[in-house]
């Protein structure tokens, strides 16, 4: 599910530097972590979502995050926009 609803969403903010930006402007309504990324990636960016009271998801898999965003890479962190 959570896949797909990354695929579906029109404004999506891919990459852990574009993510903080937008987590620290408040432009973010939902983050979804892939669980195999860098441990202190996640914990800056979760820590960041925490603070600004984002909704974290966790999905499974970096590859499988970035093919929903439509990159041929993984992304670590992938946030959907209010």
């Amino acid at each position: 599910m959570s896949y797909e609803k990354v695929e579906q969403a029109k404004d999506r903010v891919i990459g852990r530097k574009q993510t903080l930006k937008a987590l620290h402007a408040r432009l973010i309504k939902e983050l979804y972590v892939a669980n195999d990324a860098d441990p202190r990636i996640k914990q800056e960016v979760v820590g960041a979502a925490i603070d600004t009271d984002v909704a974290v998801v966790y999905v499974d898999s970096m590859k499988r995050l970035g093919k929903a965003c439509g990159i041929e890479v993984g992304a670590a962190t992938v946030a959907l926009r209010k």
